[in-house]
């Protein structure tokens, strides 16, 4: 049984490193563990869990700035980023359901190492584009740090690119400043009802090419749709494709009715308004309450947008699954049968012409040894990979394999 670390300050994260390396023994690194089904199972000798090291240190809302302890949960965030109207713009979607834990347990550390990004990303960009600096202690047991709290502040080396998504391989950050943004004061989501994958990708181009500076872009075929909290969605009978508006309210007002009018010819179109909006946006960002089957794998696929639907028409002629796009088509999640061993192979397959990536999000431990869960890299890729792992954990510490074996 992996024996487990709960350290309370930096210092207890560095030692308990250090001794780890001392006694070359590996540690698995978590937040609230509401990841840890993502990635290859490590099987490391223990487990050292950061979220005794939780609160926000700073927050200035004038700066749009905050610093948190790397453990601090995500709900004490948006606690206290929604007490002065703001937000995370790179909207961090909760994949604690998707892995069988509760909403709301992950953690600002943990967002920040798996570099999650929701529905907005089209407009706001990355986690790895809002993520200022950090404190963090290498595999080495050495404590460094990067950035600051504005981005001008940021020379040389960006080491917090580097880091956002690195899923605990590279150190083990302790503290974590980044970047908020003042919410929007008002949200308007535009529906066309009753389109296929391609034309329903072809219309969310068009109004994303257009003036409209829509800020997400989503399609639910029919038998996705049905699974909607929204009435408005579930009880259509048909897919929905999904335009979401923001800002001053007289802007919205009038981009509203510059899409409705766009697509007016395409199909019937509505508007959802407020609780409606923030909940259909939250399921599409969140993944688990619309690919709702426990026991399937599911998938993440990153492709040209152009090529998104007839992606997924090709793998469903070889495989049953279901699929939804985001981000106007380039992100598809797609879920399958636990049982089916091809999914892998036949999806990276299809990405090869079009070029893009396939991440396996979630599957069983077994199917995460036999399948890569990242995307395959190149020869080049992987022999810098292993570059900088070895200059930051060079005896293979920390989350060992979790992204590639012998990585």
């Amino acid at each position: 049984m992996s024996e487990h670390f709960k350290p309370q300050s930096s210092d207890d994260v560095r030692d308990i490193i250090r001794a780890a390396q001392e006694d070359k023994q590996t540690l698995e690194i978590i937040g609230a563990g509401s990841k840890r089904g993502w990635g290859r199972p490590i099987g490391a000798a223990g487990v050292m869990d950061l979220s005794g090291l939780s609160g926000i240190s700073l927050y200035e809302p004038e700066e749009l700035v905050l610093s948190a302890a790397a453990g601090t949960s995500m709900t004490d965030i948006h606690q206290a980023l929604a007490e002065h109207h703001q937000q995370l713009a790179f909207e961090p979607p909760d994949f604690s359901p998707l892995f069988g834990g509760e909403a709301g347990l992950g953690t600002l550390g943990g967002v920040i190492a798996a570099n999650l990004s929701g529905p907005r990303r089209l407009q706001a960009g990355a986690a790895r584009d809002h993520f200022l600096g950090f404190a963090a202690i290498s595999g080495r047991g050495e404590e460094f740090k990067s950035g600051g709290r504005v981005v001008k502040n940021v020379t040389g080396f960006d080491l917090s690119k580097l880091l956002a998504g690195s899923f605990g391989t590279l150190a083990a950050m302790t503290t974590v400043t980044i970047k908020v943004l003042p919410a929007p004061e008002k949200t308007r989501t535009v529906l066309v009802f009753g389109l296929d994958d391609e034309s329903a990708i072809q219309a969310l181009s068009d109004v994303l090419q257009g003036p409209f500076e829509a800020n997400s872009a989503a399609h639910l075929p029919a038998d996705i749709a049905a699974k909607s909290s929204v009435s408005y969605v579930a009880s259509s009978g048909r897919s929905v494709t999904a335009i979401r508006l923001q800002g001053p309210a007289p802007s919205v007002e009038v981009r509203c009715q510059g899409v409705r009018a766009l697509w007016q010819d395409r199909g019937e179109v509505e508007e959802l308004h407020g609780h409606n909006s923030a909940s259909l946006w939250q399921e599409i960002r969140d993944v688990s309450p619309l690919l709702n089957n426990p026991g399937d794998q599911i998938w993440r696929l990153s492709v040209p947008p152009a090529d998104g639907a007839k992606l997924v028409e090709g793998l469903k002629s070889q495989f049953e699954c279901d699929a939804y796009f985001d981000w106007g088509g380039g992100l598809i999640w797609l879920a399958a049968a636990s049982g089916l061993e091809q999914v892998g192979a036949l999806a990276r397959d299809a990405i090869a012409m079009p070029g893009g990536h396939a991440t396996l999000l979630r599957a069983s431990p077994e199917r995460r040894l036999l399948n890569d869960v990242f995307q395959p890299q190149s020869a080049e890729l992987r022999r810098l990979s292993k570059t900088l792992k070895d200059n930051f954990d060079p005896d293979g510490v920390l989350n060992p394999g979790r992204m590639y074996e012998g990585i």
